[in-house]
């Protein structure tokens, strides 16, 4: 790329109006100007003063600020509670500081984008992001796995043993994470050659396709994971039913039914939030609409929005340790509340 060349702020091509077009190829000439710089007198009196931020870029930048603002409250009450250092805790936190690094890299990538204009501060910035969201994706299988284990080995679960394994998956899963997140930054990009890039700008084809595949096969290992809980709550529900002889309609029945549902629902929520930029990402090329590349993204990053509240806001422990942090006290309601079935 020559010195004079008009740098990409965009996510996905030089073009600052194209994301509204209906097709073509999202590569322009940058001889004509790409985004931040300003139109002539002439172009001026000819039309319409074009659009120089993108607005799905300044959605995609909200969806950051609300991340990272709704992670980094988990971030801290973990880290200032020494009560929360369970393993299971600790992939809590894992989850929540990829999810914080997430908004942060979405609100940079704008800020270096529309301010800096660097292809090098792109490549850094679509990294952060990249790396964040491995993260945050291999931190929901590392919770997916620690959940299976506390129920299939129930009596050996608090144990030294589990807490290595998890610190052995944080820093596998973080050093994957930061691998993936460099490749862009140490070459695999196609700013050299834009017939190579992917639906995401300056992610290649073959990089994207990577990261899909990957996906969609530790979406497929979760699956099978959640589908092992249901079946180990089923059974410990229908073991205790036995021995109280309970009937199918007692309160315990309906709470592991709940539970039930429960995994359902964060199984399917994943899964809406990421598949159809997975699959469309698999299909597409640098040539589709930028317009579908944004609607598909735009509710990926909502999956880091929702995760706190999954994962954290809903475990009574973090609970009171926010109520501690807000008011200083806990309500009774949440002291002194019992855990059911439907907490797995």
């Amino acid at each position: 790329m020559s010195e004079d060349a008009a740098i990409t702020p965009s996510w996905l091509s030089p073009d600052p109006t194209s994301w509204a077009s209906g097709g073509g190829s999202l590569l322009t000439d940058n001889s004509t100007g790409g985004l931040g710089a300003f139109p002539s007198e002439d172009s001026l009196a000819a039309g319409p003063l074009p659009l120089l931020v993108n607005p799905w870029d300044i959605v995609l930048c909200s969806s950051g600020t609300l991340i990272a603002c709704e992670n980094a409250l988990v971030v801290l009450v973990i880290w200032q509670n020494p009560g929360l250092r369970a393993p299971m805790f600790l992939l809590i936190g894992s989850l929540a500081l990829a999810d914080l690094l997430a908004g942060l890299g979405l609100v940079l990538h704008f800020t270096c984008a529309y301010l800096l204009r660097s292809d090098s501060a792109q490549l850094l910035t679509v990294g952060l992001v990249v790396a964040s969201f491995s993260a945050s994706v291999f931190s929901l299988l590392a919770i997916t796995i620690d959940r299976y284990l506390s129920l299939y080995y129930a009596l050996t679960y608090n144990s030294e043993r589990t807490a290595a394994f998890t610190y052995t998956m944080l820093v596998l899963l973080w050093g994957l994470s930061l691998c993936l997140g460099l490749l862009p930054v140490t070459g695999v990009n196609c700013l050299a050659e834009e017939a190579s890039c992917s639906v995401v700008r300056p992610l290649t084809k073959n990089n994207v396709a990577v990261l899909s595949v990957s996906f969609l096969l530790l979406f497929g290992l979760m699956l099978q994971l959640y589908v092992q809980i249901c079946k180990i709550v089923m059974r410990h529900a229908h073991q205790i039913a036995l021995q109280h002889h309970f009937l199918a309609a007692t309160p315990h029945y309906v709470t592991t039914r709940k539970g039930v549902s429960t995994l359902a629902i964060i199984l399917g929520t994943f899964a809406a939030c990421w598949m159809p930029f997975t699959v469309y990402s698999l299909v597409a090329d640098y040539t589709y609409p930028p317009l579908y590349t944004y609607a598909t993204l735009v509710p990926a990053t909502y999956n880091s929005v929702i995760n706190p509240v999954i994962y954290a806001f809903r475990n009574q422990e973090i609970q009171k340790a926010l109520w501690l942090v807000c008011c200083g006290c806990v309500p009774a309601g949440v002291a002194h509340r019992a855990r059911t079935p439907s907490d797995v």
